[in-house]
C-alpha cells in the first residue's frame, strides 16, 4: 500500500506542476512556413521597404535575406557576448525610405570598467557594410554579470526613439534610482539629442533619457496600432513576467513590488500594490520567460485582429492574447512546441514572422 500511495502521491505532483505550467490551452488550428532558415538566436528583425529582412543573430552578426539568400553586413562595432548579452534588437527610422537609418541595440564594452552595459546606435548600409556610425546611448556602468541587457526598440507616432535597458542583475540599486541607468525605459530624438519635455531633464543629476523606471528586463515593446501607446511586456523572476503600458514619468515598481519570487522559491517581498507605482495590465505566474511582442492589426487572421502576441522562451510557443477593454481576457497556445521564440513582428504583407532559436524565421498560418 505504502508503495501505490508513493506512486499516487508522484503522479498527483506531476500532474499539478504540469497543470501550472500548461494552464494556457494549445490551439491546434495553426501552422508555420519556414522563411529564412539556418538561425541560431534571431534577437531581432525588421523588413525593409523592398520586402527584404535585416536579422540580428546575438552571437554577432547582423544579416541581411534578400532574395532567399542571407549576407552579413560587416562593419558592427565591437560586442560583448556574454550571457543574454550580445547583438540584440534592430529597427529602421519612420522616414528610412528617404533617410536610411537603421537602429541597433547591443552589448556594449565601451567604457573604463570591466565588462559591458546595453547600447544604441544608428548607422547606414552602403555596399553590405555599416556606415555613418553614431553612437547614441551606453548606458553604465559595465559589469561582467550576463544578464538583464533589455533591450527592445520602437519608435512612437510623434518618432521619438523608445529604448528598454534590464537592471543587469542589480535589482537592489538600479531600477528605483533615477540617477543610475538601467532597469529603464528611454526616450531619445531620433539623432540622439534630448527631448526637452522628457520627466526627468530638470532633476538633479538624474539620467535625463529615462521615460519611466523601476523595471526588471523588458525583452517586448510595441507601439499599439490604434491607442498609439506603447506596450512592453518584461521577465519576472520566477512567477511575475508582467504586462505593462508606458506613461512618462511613472514607477513600475521593481523590485518593491512584484507578483514573482526569488527563483529559490523565497520572497522577494510582500508587497503587489504600493501608491505611486503602476499595476501590470497582466502578468503571468507561472513565468513564461517573454520575449518579442506584436499586434495583430491586419485582417489576415480574421477574428484573430487586434490580439496581442508573446513569445516563450521557457515553454517554447507563441502566445495569443485576446484583449477587451485593455484586459487579457483570453489566452491560447500557438506553434506549441516550436522552440524557443525570440522574436515577432508584423510583416508589410499582414502576416505575422515569428524569430525562432534554432530555427530560423516563420511565418504563422492559421488553417
Amino acid at each position: 500500500m505504502r508503495t501505490q500511495k508513493t506512486t499516487y502521491c508522484l503522479l498527483f505532483l506531476i500532474t499539478f506542476f504540469a497543470c501550472a505550467q500548461d494552464k494556457n490551452p494549445v490551439n491546434i488550428k495553426n501552422s508555420h512556413e519556414v522563411v529564412v532558415s539556418g538561425l541560431t538566436n534571431p534577437w531581432g528583425f525588421v523588413f525593409l521597404p523592398d520586402n527584404s529582412i535585416l536579422i540580428t543573430e546575438k552571437a554577432g552578426k547582423l544579416i541581411h535575406f534578400k532574395n532567399k539568400t542571407k549576407k552579413e553586413i560587416k562593419g558592427l562595432p565591437e560586442i560583448y557576448v556574454r550571457g543574454q548579452g550580445g547583438l540584440l534588437d534592430i529597427n529602421i527610422h519612420p522616414n528610412y525610405q528617404n533617410n536610411g537609418w537603421i537602429y541597433f541595440s547591443y552589448a556594449s564594452p565601451k567604457g573604463e570598467e570591466a565588462g559591458g552595459n546595453t547600447a544604441i546606435m544608428r548607422a547606414k548600409i552602403e555596399n553590405d557594410s555599416l556606415v555613418e556610425k553614431e553612437l547614441l546611448y551606453k548606458a553604465g556602468p559595465n559589469t561582467t554579470k550576463g544578464q538583464h541587457f533589455g533591450s527592445r526598440i520602437v519608435f512612437d507616432k510623434e518618432g521619438y526613439l523608445f529604448f528598454t535597458i534590464g537592471e543587469r542583475g542589480n535589482r537592489e540599486e538600479n531600477p528605483q534610482d533615477i540617477t543610475r541607468d538601467c532597469g529603464k525605459v528611454y526616450r531619445l530624438n531620433a539623432d540622439g539629442t534630448m527631448p526637452t519635455d522628457n520627466p526627468f531633464v530638470n532633476s538633479k543629476g538624474a539620467k535625463q533619457a529615462i521615460w519611466s523606471y523601476g523595471h526588471r528586463n523588458p525583452q517586448g515593446m510595441e507601439l499599439h496600432p490604434d491607442t498609439k501607446d506603447i506596450w512592453i511586456h518584461e521577465h519576472g523572476p520566477k512567477g511575475g513576467d508582467e504586462i505593462n503600458i508606458i506613461k512618462k514619468g511613472k514607477n513600475y515598481g521593481w523590485p518593491i513590488i512584484t507578483y514573482g519570487r526569488n527563483y529559490s522559491g523565497s520572497s522577494i517581498t510582500n508587497e503587489t500594490k504600493k501608491e505611486g507605482m503602476e499595476q501590470p495590465l497582466h502578468y503571468w505566474d507561472p513565468s513564461i520567460a517573454p520575449s518579442g511582442m506584436a499586434f495583430i492589426s491586419s485582417d489576415n487572421y480574421g477574428d484573430w485582429k487586434g490580439s496581442l502576441l508573446v513569445g516563450s522562451l521557457k515553454f517554447s510557443y507563441l502566445d495569443r492574447c485576446e484583449l477587451k477593454n485593455g484586459k487579457v481576457v483570453k489566452e491560447e497556445r500557438l506553434l506549441d512546441g516550436i522552440g524557443r521564440v525570440r522574436s515577432i513582428e508584423q510583416g508589410p504583407d499582414g502576416f505575422i514572422y515569428v524569430g525562432v532559436e534554432n530555427l530560423g524565421i516563420v511565418k504563422l498560418i492559421r488553417n
